[in-house]
């Protein structure tokens, strides 16, 4: 079954991770069980308090939608250890006439290399010149031929060495064999075989014949082999009992593929090789199947669902070889393009989860205890416990009918979001890029980083590393605007630093930068008071 992740955007903030959980957890309650819950970024130290807080674990982190090998139909061969017959082998290709190579494997399920039809064909000519098998495990020959051991010889025998060598039943004068690295196959021939068991050849191939009782009973060094079939067939089973391990292409001299490769890199390889068949392993290096062209002609697509974001570069890397199967959002609508029709929804509410919450209502569905804390607490975060201009009456009121599921009260759940102070050894870095998003407004790329705090004024006693890291980002980038909002909930506004276009944002907010510093009361939010001011005066 085909997993679809879900996913909030890159940089995630507790709206993001969250809702991307819910409705996972939503599509898989009701029968969908695919749905795996995602993110595209390290989770803030306040996501990790609440998931912590709620008994959840971090949604699975991924790093692209880049199309690879694990998304491919690759062929799933059977896998046979080196010591193989070369008849299984070409048992194993007749099953199933898709399969073109068998890879060979070890005791552990490493490659040793790789067996095609073109490799088996090479040998059976060549045992027109060459008859002579070499080191034959036993067990082989037993196994192709449906054979019985005869009697035992004076040493126990586990291979065979010898020219095959066939007694044609007129036979007569002297002998076929003239060594004893021979294996004589032959029929109801007693003289014949007599004359072989005296000589003391390896072995003899007894076909459709009884053994007589003095040759059984006999000291010999002679190891008799009885089978069904006749002298011919005898003859060319023979060298079916061939371990592949003699044949195969060995690994050093095969090109592989693992299931984490990307499909753009694997295409150009493959168009400048000839081979037909490419072994591929897992991250352990075992072999899990093979790869041919025809199989990147049309790859599957990985399937993803957005939520909390509708802006390509806020989403997955490589989220253009994906097929994105609906979004859910709550912010204004970007450029992300589909090719099928995808089911869309955007609601002017606060907090994304506020709209998950509502289709768990839709669906006649209630969330258990620990998810709606989960999803409550995700409103609170998002709406800055309701105090963000992006704040609705339904934002309140879900989270109330959630809180009251988990039994919680929604003013403890906000102070303990708000209360967690931010260390001051936590490097700039880290705090700029927790909650940080990039915008394309009208030809301008600007970045807009926002730290929700209770504490303002100390963060700003490190404004010169900020502002340092903030001028190496906008020129690493390329942006025309570089933002840090803090965004104090107890002064219920945001101190700003701002880099770049400084004469565009004085403008917009009608507000005077003082060493980049300015401060908006009342404005908490990015996507409703920071954007669309910069977006209407870039036109």
């Amino acid at each position: 079954m085909e997993q679809i992740y879900v996913t909030g955007h890159r940089n995630p903030d507790t709206d993001s991770i969250v809702s991307a959980m819910a409705y996972a957890a939503l599509r898989n309650a009701v029968g969908d069980r695919q749905y795996v819950a995602a993110r595209l970024g390290h989770l803030s130290d306040e996501t990790r308090l609440i998931l912590n807080h709620f008994g959840f674990e971090p949604p699975l982190y991924i790093k692209s939608m880049r199309t690879q090998v694990l998304d491919l139909d690759y062929d799933i061969p059977p896998i046979l250890h080196e010591a193989v017959t070369l008849g299984r082998a070409w048992e194993a290709m007749e099953a199933d006439q898709h399969v073109s190579a068998i890879p060979i494997a070890d005791d552990e399920g490493y490659l040793k290399g790789l067996l095609t039809a073109g490799d088996i064909a090479a040998c059976d000519i060549r045992t027109i010149e060459d008859s002579e098998l070499r080191e034959i495990p036993i067990f082989n020959i037993l196994s192709v031929l449906e054979g019985q051991l005869l009697g035992e010889t004076e040493e126990l025998v586990n291979t065979i060495t010898g020219e095959v060598v066939l007694a044609l039943p007129q036979e007569t004068g002297l002998p076929p064999f003239r060594k004893r690295d021979t294996i004589l196959v032959c029929g109801n021939q007693p003289d014949m075989l007599q004359q072989a068991v005296d000589f003391g050849v390896n072995c003899v191939i007894l076909c459709q014949a009884e053994l007589p009782e003095h040759i059984r009973t006999m000291s010999r060094n002679t190891c008799i082999i009885s089978t069904p079939y006749d002298g011919y067939q005898a003859m060319r089973r023979l060298f079916q009992a061939i371990p592949v391990s003699r044949l195969l292409q060995p690994r050093e001299q095969l090109q592989v593929f693992h299931l984490e490769d990307f499909i753009d890199d694997v295409r150009e390889v493959v168009l400048q090789s000839r081979y037909r068949s490419y072994p591929i392993l897992d991250n352990q290096e075992r072999v899990v199947g093979t790869l041919s062209r025809y199989h990147l002609i049309r790859p599957r697509r990985k399937q993803v669902v957005l939520v909390d974001h509708n802006e390509a570069a806020q989403s997955v890397p490589g989220l253009e070889q994906a097929e994105v199967l609906a979004i859910i959002d709550h912010h204004r609508l970007a450029d992300i393009q589909t090719k099928n029709p995808i089911y869309f929804r955007n609601e002017p509410v606060g907090s994304t989860c506020t709209i998950v919450a509502g289709m768990y209502q839709e669906r006649g569905l209630m969330p258990s205890g620990k998810l709606a804390g989960l999803m409550a607490a995700a409103i609170v975060s998002d709406t800055v416990m309701f105090k963000s201009p992006t704040s609705t009456p339904r934002d309140r009121k879900m989270a109330e009918r959630m809180a009251h599921i988990a039994g919680i009260s929604l003013e403890d759940l906000g102070r303990k979001i708000f209360s967690a102070s931010t260390p001051e050894e936590k490097p700039v870095e880290q705090l700029l890029f927790t909650d940080f998003k990039e915008f394309h407004i009208a030809g301008h790329d600007l970045g807009v980083s926002q730290i929700t705090c209770v504490d303002s004024d100390r963060q700003l006693e490190r404004k010169g590393e900020f502002l340092a890291l903030m001028e190496k980002t906008k020129t690493e980038h390329e942006y025309s605007m570089m933002i840090l909002m803090l965004t104090d909930v107890l002064i219920e506004g945001s101190k700003i630093l701002c880099l770049g276009g400084e004469d565009i944002f004085q403008q917009a907010f009608n507000v005077e930068l003082k060493d980049h510093e300015a401060f908006l009361p009342k404005v908490m939010s990015r996507k409703k008071q920071i954007i669309p001011m910069l977006s209407a005066l870039w036109g």
